[in-house]
Parts: C-alpha cells; structure tokens; sequence
C-alpha cells in the first residue's frame, strides 16, 4: 500500500505482495484446532489423520 507523504511513488508487484498473506492465512486456519496446534497425536499417522479431518472440515 502507498503511503499518502511518500514524496516517489515505489513500484511492486501486488500478486507477489499479496501472496506470503494468503499462505500464512493457509497456516493459520488448522491451527485454530487444538489438537494440531498441539500435536497431541501420538503418531504420525494419527496426526495426519486429524490434519486431514480438519482440512475436510475447513474446505471452503
């Protein structure tokens, strides 16, 4: 976003901007389960099995 005072105007690419927001979003949204923040599985399996449950939970 361009700052209103900025005395030249500095180019970006918005896409490439916008890009690390939306990954990090991604990430965030399992995360609300406490069960994965936590890693309370076990195994890898079972904790895969419940990463995947949440990711069917939260498809949009």
């Amino acid at each position: 976003m361009a700052k209103a005072n900025r005395k030249s105007v500095r180019r970006y690419d918005r896409a490439l901007y916008k890009a690390p927001h939306l990954i990090e979003n991604f990430f965030a949204k399992p995360k609300q389960f406490r069960a994965i923040a936590n890693r309370y599985d076990k195994t890898a399996r079972d904790f895969l099995g419940a990463v995947q449950l949440v990711a069917a939970e939260i498809w949009p």
